[in-house]
């Protein structure tokens, strides 16, 4: 048997899904050598009528020993020609499968109800995912787009599992009122279910394999950063520009605002008028903030009386804070920015072997006016690596040393060995 971790993926658009199923199954069954250890399949809502028979169709032509999947409002693949697809809006199905010598996989599903109290121990979470800390795993993470306890489960697996990676996204609903759809089936837990309507699953990997992440969130910071001085929940009362010299005087957020607006250029201004954010730094003794250290999150409302600012996350006095914008020019050079980093870092370790790409539905061609572009940027800069994936309602992945749900954002999981072959 082959010592060498293997890595493939076939993307197909056949409109039947017995000819999808056979096209992807026939083209991996060409590259893999050796037993399909992992698999993760992704598939269109087009096919949604069909999802109670897609894993026993998919098994009976290649046997996979633990498969997760989940569809999407997209799908992203590698077609026959090597090159990256990302099909929105037409039905496609995505399979990635790969050998995995001496690396420890395991799987498991969890049901909201079944998400421990965020002051248990972490036996709690061990206990809940059947995996031991020592092993340091790294997780991938698929949940139904109306799971609603994701954000309680991240922080738990951060507090259990603190060097693991954890990364994937929410499935997409599917049309026509019908449910989402989790595919889940591990060979030495025959009992379970392959279609689940509800819940998170996930696999856990460790040994000789290692995730590293890239989240792209495809922002810019504008204008100065400013210190919290006042808040409430997730509600911005206050801040105080930070200068080098220390702080100014604190000031309602709105007033903030209204005087970066006239600073801003006439595009910017337009801009901001529908896609400006607040960043949160997550490093809180980093003394030079750049794009990417911040956690972008939505305005919700401000209240004008006070001159306060709701926003879609915790804050607290002390965090520094900046107003980021996003565009489809300034998402493509965060993605090349991100990229270059990753690559530059790499020269000394061992090679990525393969890659997952959870998108934003509203990234896509809706964002950057053209098809395949973060897929197609991600391969320009680690050609021949196979990346499958979809477009999620929900993208998760770190930013710093916190798991984070996110919106608008493109999340890859790049897999790779610890030790080179």
């Amino acid at each position: 048997m082959t010592q060498q971790i293997q890595w493939v993926n076939a993307i197909s658009t056949r409109l039947s899904l017995e000819a999808a199923i056979s096209e992807v199954t026939e083209r991996i069954s060409e590259q893999l050598s050796a037993s399909a250890d992992l698999g993760f399949l992704f598939i269109s809502s087009a096919y949604a009528s069909e999802y109670p028979r897609l894993v026993p169709l998919l098994l009976d032509k290649l046997p996979i020993k633990l498969l997760i999947g989940t569809g999407g409002g997209g799908i992203i693949g590698i077609d026959s020609d090597d090159q990256a697809q990302e099909i929105e809006g037409n039905p496609a199905l995505s399979l990635t499968v790969a050998h995995l010598p001496n690396v420890k996989v395991q799987g498991f599903h969890v049901s909201a109800d079944e998400i421990p109290d965020l002051d248990s121990s972490a036996q709690a979470w061990e206990t809940l995912t059947g995996v031991s800390p020592q092993e340091e795993p790294d997780f991938i993470l698929l949940a139904d787009p109306f799971f609603s306890k994701v954000n309680d489960l991240l922080e738990g697996l951060d507090f259990a599992y603190p060097q693991g990676k954890k990364v994937g996204g929410l499935g997409s609903a599917m049309a026509m009122g019908m449910q989402t759809g989790l595919f889940y089936y591990d060979s030495e837990k025959t009992e379970e279910t392959a279609l689940l309507r509800e819940g998170i699953i996930g696999i856990a990997l460790s040994g000789d394999i290692k995730v590293d992440t890239i989240v792209a969130q495809g922002c810019r910071p504008v204008g100065p950063q400013y210190q919290i001085t006042k808040s409430e929940r997730n509600v911005l009362a206050e801040v105080a520009t930070v200068q080098e010299d220390g702080v100014e005087s604190p000031k309602p957020p709105l007033q903030a605002l209204r005087e970066l607006m006239t600073e801003l250029s006439p595009e910017d201004q337009e801009l901001a008028q529908h896609s400006l954010f607040l960043g949160i730094a997550r490093d809180e003794f980093k003394l030079e903030l750049q794009q990417g250290d911040f956690l972008v999150r939505n305005l919700l409302g401000v209240d004008p009386k006070v001159g306060a600012i709701a926003v879609g996350d915790k804050l607290r006095p002390g965090q520094r804070v900046q107003f980021h914008l996003r565009d489809g020019d300034t998402s493509a050079e965060d993605l090349e920015m991100l990229l270059q980093q990753y690559q530059q870092q790499e020269i000394s370790s061992s090679s990525p072997v393969g890659a997952l790409l959870f998108s934003c539905l509203g990234r896509g061609k809706e964002l950057y006016g053209k098809p395949n572009f973060d897929s197609e940027l991600f391969r320009k800069y680690l050609s021949q690596i196979p990346v499958g994936g979809f477009f999620c309602n929900g993208e998760i992945g770190p930013v710093g040393n916190q798991t984070f749900l996110h919106g608008y954002t493109s999340s890859f999981a790049i897999f790779k060995p610890v030790h080179s072959n």
